[in-house]
């Protein structure tokens, strides 16, 4: 049995943590791989936490592309052999006539919860503008949405199954780029990184638009450190590399933003 109340420890994710460690116990008596439902990037980290102190677990995350937020957990003893391809994953093509007025990602989330399935057993969605969408979901959804999913907003759809290879991804674009900055401080860096003044800058992290290593922060003054990574809705992500003191005692800071 593993240590339960010990990995529970100080966790803000409990319920969740405290079911996948019912999968992990599982996995440890029946030597096969179990499957967690779709996580957030918060949820993730908390569990890899949690787990990195146990040696006998191995949990690999996948949510059908490599910069997918939301992912399933294979979970297995840590003497398998084990690859992401082994955790299920399906995806459709949710298509309608959208020229008009394209759709957002609420929209297509919105009419998929509007069927009546769970928002645990849906991962990301990749938003096509006048295409239409796909979207990865546990497998067995799949034929309950195209029996189901027939209309996003007023415009009728056809929902059809889709192999993950079909997936249109668009690779993000990145920037490299180095700031010196008096201290480590979220608005001080986020405000470099993202290209705009210090003072809109703590407006949008106080609105809570601010993430840091997938938690909410509104505090301005929060301390980064180097790998890092601080995402700001609908703005991309800024990922804090290597940082380095100078002679004169200010921070120089090397930063990737992905838009």
């Amino acid at each position: 049995m593993l240590p339960r109340e010990e990995l529970l420890k100080r966790v803000e994710n409990r319920e969740i943590v405290a079911r996948i460690i019912d999968l992990a116990e599982q996995a440890i008596k029946t030597w096969e791989v179990v499957e967690t439902d779709f996580l957030s990037p918060p949820e993730i980290a908390e569990v890899r936490e949690v787990f990195s102190r146990l040696s006998d677990i191995e949990i690999i995350a996948t949510g059908g592309y490599p910069q997918a937020e939301r992912q399933r957990l294979g979970i297995c003893r840590s003497e398998l052999p084990f690859e992401p391809s082994q955790v299920p994953l399906a995806a459709v093509h949710i298509a309608g006539n959208f020229l008009f007025d394209p759709p957002t990602h609420r929209d297509f989330l919105g009419s998929m919860l509007g069927c009546g399935i769970v928002r645990d057993k849906t991962g990301d969605i990749i938003v096509l503008g006048e295409q239409g969408a796909q979207a990865i979901v546990a497998p067995e959804l799949v034929p309950f949405l195209e029996t189901n999913l027939v209309q996003v907003r007023s415009v009728p759809v056809k929902t059809r199954q889709i192999d993950l290879s079909e997936l249109k991804i668009r690779e993000p674009k990145k920037k490299e780029m180095v700031t010196t900055e008096a201290s480590m401080r979220l608005d001080a860096i986020a405000s470099a990184g993202f290209g705009m003044s210090r003072s809109k800058m703590v407006d949008i992290i106080s609105s809570g638009d601010v993430r840091v290593n997938w938690k909410d922060v509104s505090q301005s003054s929060h301390a980064l450190k180097a790998g890092d990574l601080v995402a700001i809705r609908g703005k991309g992500r800024l990922e804090i590399g290597e940082v380095a003191i100078t002679k004169k005692e200010r921070y120089r800071i090397n930063l990737t933003r992905f838009i």
